[in-house]
């Protein structure tokens, strides 16, 4: 029989075990809780679209006002709230931990959760309201939090895969949120406080999870200055003890990061090196938002329906343009590195200026015509896959690579504001563009799409295969 010693040594040396420094259980765990903030993401950008009429006519029951309005609010409140919840999430961060900071998030999002899921039965319209605003908070803190978290945890190896697991769960979470919604499940007059307040369970379940989840190793050792908690939890993680090189690349690059400059918000528009950077990562930003994705994920029942479908035939399309988010954030992945990120946008760009065109064409010729009201979905789905493509994840993507370590985190701030605030100027106004405009409201988001295909073409570099050192010398000449 071997002596424990011997069985010590035995693990320390065999090569499966340091496989174990790759995935295992524990990280798996890790990544598992971090993304149900994603979850809730998604689930909560798709649940509002189903049970539009529902809502409606609860709020005409308590106002005498026109109730598409006021599901305006609800709907782009949303983004007031994701807007304050991401510099609160940055803040959280460094003051409290990673882990602290998703305990408190997940303890809003359950208060949210409430408000919105007892609405109907204490007659409020305002909970409603309140709840999506709680829950927007909720969902902004979490894709700040979220993704840190997971790439703190993650080896730099597999950082890139791991980090494509918070894009697939706010599809799932878009996905679940529209499954639940069609007529036979929870999209009904009675249903529909309970499926907004569905959100209650992964807020909850995270809230679980994440208290027996371990804390970043990254944060314990650069932020905290606390060494030996950071090895013990990078070896929980990692599966073995053999940490020591991973623990001096954290060293080395915090001590790279203190010999930076550290630039503010305000230096960003004041340095022209910079200034130019952070105007491609706005208008991506912006090209992300104003090409109208989020009308459609937020309304898509209501422009299915316009376009000559049944009530229930609509909600059941609309389960499809969350599947095609969910398959395209899978296909995109291996093109990322394969094809660029440049081409990727202007490609994404191009196909939803041209389905949104195709689109309008359907929707102004349907006339009862069964095959165009076809054409229409149709149209919809590869306009979202379009979208899937590229503008879905490189805005995130670009702020990053754009920057030095130095200037990168207030260049991501100001980034992830610009697109909450697009969201809600899509949230707040495509009901009165829809009313406007009729079957051509997609025309001034084909303007829009060219516009910033225009400015792609001519002003973003290719950030492929180049180091941040490369990338940031093509803006200091």
């Amino acid at each position: 029989m071997q002596s424990d010693n011997s069985r010590g040594l035995l693990r320390k040396n065999d090569p499966s075990q340091k496989m174990a420094g790759g995935v295992t259980g524990v990280l798996l765990y890790a990544v598992s809780a971090a993304v149900l903030g994603m979850l809730q993401f998604g689930f909560n950008t798709g649940v509002i679209n189903a049970p539009r009429p529902f809502i409606e006519n609860f709020i005409s029951t308590q106002y005498d006002v026109n109730p598409g309005t006021i599901f305006s609010v609800i709907v782009s409140i949303f983004a007031v709230g994701g807007m304050i919840g991401c510099p609160f999430a940055s803040w959280m961060l460094e003051k409290y931990g990673r882990k602290n900071a998703l305990v408190v998030n997940s303890m809003i999002g359950v208060l949210g959760a409430i408000f919105m899921g007892f609405s109907k039965l204490a007659n409020s319209v305002e909970m409603i309201i309140i709840g999506r605003f709680i829950i927007g908070v909720n969902c902004g803190f979490a894709t700040t939090a979220s993704p840190t978290y997971v790439s703190e945890v993650a080896p730099v190896r597999l950082r890139g895969a791991f980090g494509t697991v918070n894009q697939l769960a706010v599809a799932f979470g878009l996905v679940g949120a529209q499954i639940l919604g069609i007529d036979m499940i929870m999209g009904s007059d009675e249903g529909w406080p309970w499926l907004l307040g569905l959100a209650i369970f992964p807020s909850a379940i995270q809230f679980v999870m994440i208290i027996f989840a371990p804390e970043s190793p990254r944060y314990l050792l650069l932020v905290a200055r606390d060494e030996e908690t950071a090895r013990a939890e990078l070896a929980k993680i990692r599966g073995t003890n053999e940490i020591d090189d991973e623990i001096n690349d954290m060293h080395v690059e915090d001590r790279a990061a203190r010999q930076e400059e550290k630039f503010s918000i305000l230096d960003l528009f004041k340095i022209k090196a910079l200034r130019q950077p952070l105007i491609i990562g706005i208008v991506m930003h912006l090209s992300q938002q104003l090409g109208g994705i989020n009308a459609v994920l937020y309304y898509s029942t209501t422009i299915f329906v316009n376009a000559g479908l049944t009530q229930e035939n609509a909600r059941l399309s609309s389960i499809g343009v969350g599947s095609m988010l969910f398959i395209m954030a899978l296909v995109s992945i291996p093109l990322m590195d394969r094809l660029g990120r440049r081409t990727l946008q202007l490609v994404g760009l191009a196909g939803m200026a041209l389905f949104s065109v195709l689109m309008t064409v359907a929707f102004f010729t349907y006339n009862d015509n069964t095959t165009m009201s076809i054409f229409a979905v149709i149209f919809t789905f590869l306009y979202v896959a379009f979208f899937g493509v590229g503008p879905s994840s490189i805005p995130w993507m670009l702020l990053s690579e754009l920057f030095g370590q130095g200037a990168r985190s207030a260049a991501v701030s100001v980034g992830a504001l610009v697109n909450w605030f697009a969201n809600f100027i899509v949230g707040l106004t495509f009901i009165p563009m829809s009313d406007a405009f009729g079957n051509y409201v997609f025309l001034p988001y084909t303007v829009l799409l060219v516009l910033f295909f225009i400015f792609t073409y001519l002003q973003l570099p290719e950030t492929k295969n180049r180091t941040i050192e490369e990338v940031t010398a093509l803006f200091k000449k």
